[in-house]
């Protein structure tokens, strides 16, 4: 296996509208510098892209023309490139927005998108590696949700005497972590974090919420790389109703929130240099993806002020679920800002060793809840534009373009005569040891 790598800056001029609140808010100060990084993963017989951008979202047709024309100068598919947005709330405003279209910087996003295709087009250093991976616990989100014993819910940033009452609720706390060890010294030359949390640590009162920063993801980067030399990219998982356990605190608040996330990542990698034999991946990569149907809810349909100029009209959607994966570990894109519940059931229900959530990806289609959001309420649920049925319809699609694609790198044997996979004579199955 191979990689190359590119990590552009792609900040912003100062004076730029902010996304994520309110849809006037103008950028007065710089904090720390927004990136874009990639990756060129090659098996010697396929490759796949991986890119992140430190963005609250993307528009679907220009992920899909990124995707087109980065795949074209590598000559690959358009499914083996896969875009991700952190989702932070300190950078410019890429996304189409219904009431205010004009907010949308398109001459940055000219300039982001030369950035990535000028990158991707001078990528011939390719490195030998070893792939490694690790799944940890990490203790440092929260879920925003509070309901009450009759199904009401209560947003936690309105009312945050109540945040000791989350406490118990459910919130995906897995770190995700994927590594790429030099052959002859094992020491890391670059670094994957994936991880469930919205980049909500600096977005404070005052001027705090109107600087340019990447947020914790940023701190996170720069800790990974400080401390093993190796570059790092972080993916943001599914954050849709996640929250860092020190949210909205401002500038000390980002740095205790990535610094945390970087120690796990950094203990994780030890745990897996030290037994590889558990941890390498193999060395194949592959990508697949699928496209779902689904009704728009009426409250969105009907309503020219609560849908973008691309969907206004419509009564129903058609979003993509994106595959990528490396060795026996699944990237998932998703279309907007799944919430971990969701996000947790496509990993259960995963063929491949682990799964991880890649937010915002395939494009930004606002919040994407499980059904009984709706019932309780609550700010995730009154942002869902597809029907209540439409999380379902998205994790059924999620399953089945992971068993193909797992199929496709680990075809079923023909006497086993099901297209599943099969650990139990598994010699690291312990129990199942003779």
């Amino acid at each position: 296996m191979k990689i190359a790598w590119f990590r552009n800056n792609i900040t912003p001029e100062v004076g730029c509208l902010v996304a994520g609140y309110g849809p006037h808010d103008v950028s007065v100060a710089k904090l720390d510098d927004l990136f874009v990084t990639g990756l060129c993963i090659d098996d010697g017989t396929n490759k796949v892209v991986l890119i992140s951008f430190d963005l609250l979202g993307l528009d679907e047709s220009y992920i899909m023309e990124i995707r087109r024309e980065c795949a074209a100068l590598l000559n690959i598919p358009d499914t083996a490139v896969l875009l991700s947005c952190t989702h932070t709330h300190s950078g410019p405003e890429t996304r189409s927005l219904a009431r205010c279209p004009e907010n949308l910087n398109k001459p940055y996003l000219e300039k982001l998108k030369k950035s990535v295709l000028d990158s991707i087009a001078s990528m011939h250093d390719f490195k030998e590696c070893i792939a490694v991976f690790n799944s940890v616990y990490c203790d440092s989100n929260n879920s925003r949700r509070q309901n009450s014993p009759d199904n009401h819910n209560t947003y936690l940033p309105f009312c945050r005497e109540l945040t000791p009452l989350a406490v118990n609720n459910f919130a995906d706390k897995e770190l995700g972590v994927i590594a790429f060890l030099d052959p002859e010294t094992q020491r890391p030359i670059y670094v994957i974090g994936n991880y469930a949390a919205h980049p909500l640590s600096g977005h404070g009162a005052g001027v705090s919420a109107l600087r340019i920063s990447a947020d914790f993801p940023g701190v996170f980067r720069n800790y990974v790389t400080t401390e093993t030399g190796a570059e790092a990219m972080f993916i943001s998982g599914a954050a849709g109703d996640m929250v860092p356990k020190d949210d909205e605190g401002g500038a000390e608040a980002i740095r205790r929130n990535g610094t945390t996330l970087g120690v796990c990542t950094i203990r994780a990698i030890i745990d897996s240099q030290r037994a590889l034999a558990r941890y390498k991946l193999d060395d194949k990569v592959g990508s697949h993806s699928r496209k779902f149907t689904v009704p728009l809810r009426k409250a969105y349909s009907e309503n020219p002020d609560k849908l973008p100029a691309p969907y206004f009209g419509s009564k129903e959607v058609s979003l993509e679920i994106q595959c990528v994966s490396i060795g026996d570990i699944c990237i998932t894109g998703v279309p907007g800002e799944l919430c971990a519940e969701v996000g947790q059931e496509i990993k259960w229900h995963s063929p491949f060793c682990r799964t991880f959530i890649a937010y915002n990806s395939t494009a930004y289609f606002s919040y994407i809840c499980p059904g009984n959001f709706l019932v309780a309420g609550g700010y995730e649920a009154a942002s869902q534009r597809i029907s209540s049925r439409g999380a379902l319809a998205l994790l059924n699609t999620a399953v089945d373009t992971m068993y193909e694609l797992h199929e496709t790198l680990y075809p079923s044997p023909a006497e086993k005569g099901e297209n599943y996979p099969d650990y139990l004579s598994h010699d690291l199955v312990y129990w199942h040891k003779k």
